[in-house]
């Protein structure tokens, strides 16, 4: 039954955006009386973290599909495309899972509650993908002995900091703010890490190939 109400609220998020949600109609989505809502979560802050949970999921889901190959540059570019593709087809449920709306049903519960802050189960399933990955390349060589846990902040803030711009419709005047925003942010990161250019340049070039050979097989 909490699955059921988690799902009925995921499905009035994407259609109505966070005023949408309340608990008469995520109960009358689901099915289910307005109480269930409030046995089964307390409230509608409660049910949005566990929606936000829902989100991290469906990320760690798609971060498995990017397969462990000898090139973890690669790797990490097919998940931040990845990562965008999520935002861009789940814009709201994007926004609740990192804490971008300032909408009442979307503000985290008292510090007590970690759900909505990065340290739920959920969140970091997802995110060990990316720290895995980040480890590699560290071992790899290819860049200077920088703490995992370091290079996989320092990425997540890039990736998600374009995410969050090219939503918001910043990157409007660029034909492909993929290929020219994007793509050329990673090479640097990367650079700035300690790899060589042109390797790290051919890297996101094949770490864009292995993305669409993911999605083709969709």
């Amino acid at each position: 039954m909490p699955d059921r109400l988690v799902r009925a609220a995921v499905g009035l998020l994407a259609e109505q955006g966070p005023s949408g949600i309340k608990a008469r109609t995520v109960a009358s989505a689901s099915g289910l009386s307005t109480m269930v809502v409030y046995s089964h979560f307390g409230g509608i802050p409660e049910l949005m973290g566990a929606v936000a949970d829902h989100g991290f999921k469906e990320l760690g889901r798609a971060f498995a599909q990017v397969p462990v190959t000898e090139d973890p540059v690669a790797e990490l570019f097919a998940m931040a495309l990845t990562c965008r593709r999520v935002a861009r087809e789940s814009p709201h449920l994007y926004d609740l899972m990192f804490g971008l709306s300032t909408r009442a049903t979307y503000r985290p519960l008292s510090d007590a509650d970690h759900r909505l802050s990065g340290h739920s189960e959920a969140f970091r399933a997802a995110h060990a993908h990316v720290l895995a990955a980040c480890e590699r390349l560290v071992d790899s060589g290819r860049v200077e002995q920088w703490e995992p846990e370091v290079v996989a902040a320092q990425l997540w803030s890039l990736v998600h900091g374009y995410v969050t711009l090219e939503l918001a419709a910043h990157f409007v005047e660029f034909d492909d703010a993929v290929t020219q925003v994007l793509r050329p942010m990673g090479v640097n990161f990367t650079v700035g890490l300690g790899d060589d250019r042109e390797r790290a340049e051919a890297s996101h070039a094949a770490g864009a190939r292995l993305y669409d050979s993911i999605v083709q097989d969709r």
